[in-house]
């Protein structure tokens, strides 16, 4: 799988999966939901690509199977050859993909959709990045004071750091546009 050609997110797919046996063996369930609740701010992954990685990666010995019957309930573990390919997918450059955001797609075109059906859009957004924030003060609580992970502490907190970073921004914005919006002519029913 490395180095073979694949495409760019199957490789990212394997350096996530990889990352997160990295820690700590897992069942499939466990790695798809470290991902998405510890990682989710910036990376998720579906069911429908951690179990073929997860096959792939064993077949490729950068993996091990431990017990279970079938994927769901095995516990996967990394190997050494395994550790020594998710260092060169950390070390390789990033490859960026194209971002999808659904609020500024339907904002772009909100002349359409009309002011206050945007401006509840983004009033909601607003709403969605404050939860965000108390999500990453639980994060942050959690990860400061489990200590089974502590060599991975400061990482970690980086991470969410840029999380609190991009709600507070995605907040403070909602706010300015819905200043914004409000500050506009009121426009004649038709």
């Amino acid at each position: 799988m490395i180095g073979s050609g694949k495409r760019k997110r199957t490789t990212q797919t394997a350096m996530a999966v990889l990352g997160a046996l990295s820690v700590e063996p897992m069942t499939g369930y466990q790695v798809h939901a470290g991902l998405r609740d510890v990682l989710g701010n910036f990376w998720t992954e579906s069911f429908g690509q951690i179990y073929p990685t997860l096959h792939q990666l064993e077949a490729d010995g950068l993996v091990e199977r431990r017990g279970g019957d079938g994927a769901a309930k095995a516990l996967f573990a990394i190997t050494k050859p395994g550790l020594a390919a998710l260092k060169l997918l950390l070390a390789e450059p990033i490859q960026q993909s194209p971002q999808r955001n659904g609020l500024m797609l339907r904002v772009f075109f909100g002349r359409q959709l009309g002011k206050r059906s945007c401006r509840a859009l983004i009033e909601q957004a607003g709403r969605d990045a404050q939860a965000e924030l108390a999500r990453f003060a639980q994060l942050r609580a959690l990860i400061t004071s489990d200590d089974q992970y502590a060599k991975d502490r400061p990482y970690w907190l980086l991470t969410v750091a840029a999380g609190e970073h991009g709600a507070r921004a995605a907040l403070a914005w909602s706010k300015e546009a819905t200043r914004t919006i409000d500050s506009w002519p009121q426009q004649r029913a038709r």
